[in-house]
């Protein structure tokens, strides 16, 4: 099967780093400085992707100097685009083109958050695709 068949769950990764709207900004950017993530992905006690932040949030609550004791959930950005973790690869990279985002969200059919793709993912998968067709990357 190639990688470009290959479902998003398959290579999304699942280590995605979330936290309650209730979280503040201050611990939001902690976690993503820590743990060298552009995004924090938003969700409802069940587990359902309900926002997203992304360094360009951050960028826009500094410049706006938003507290940093303010909850995420009133500065992320809300109803994200996601993806299926069933669907294609070539899904995710359409959906992140057309909608102009390097962190999309994988969710299970019923909302549930179950993984992350960024962009740097998808660059990562087809220098390894180019390598394996042989393609030398120089």
């Amino acid at each position: 099967m190639s990688v470009w068949t290959s479902k998003v769950g398959d290579v999304a990764r699942k280590d995605v780093i979330s936290v309650g709207p209730t979280a503040t900004i201050a611990d939001v950017a902690r976690l993503m400085y820590t743990s060298s993530s552009g995004s924090v992905v938003v969700v409802s006690p069940e587990g359902k992707v309900i926002g997203i932040f992304t360094e360009k949030d951050l960028s826009r609550v500094v410049s706006s100097r938003v507290s940093y004791d303010a909850m995420v959930g009133d500065h992320m950005t809300k109803n994200p685009v996601t993806v299926y973790a069933d669907e294609p690869v070539t899904k995710a990279v359409e959906t992140m083109s057309t909608h102009r985002v390097r962190h999309l969200p994988v969710v299970e059919r019923d909302g549930r958050l179950v993984g992350i793709v960024t962009a740097r993912d998808i660059v990562d998968l087809t220098e390894r695709y180019l390598a394996a067709t042989g393609y030398s990357v120089e």
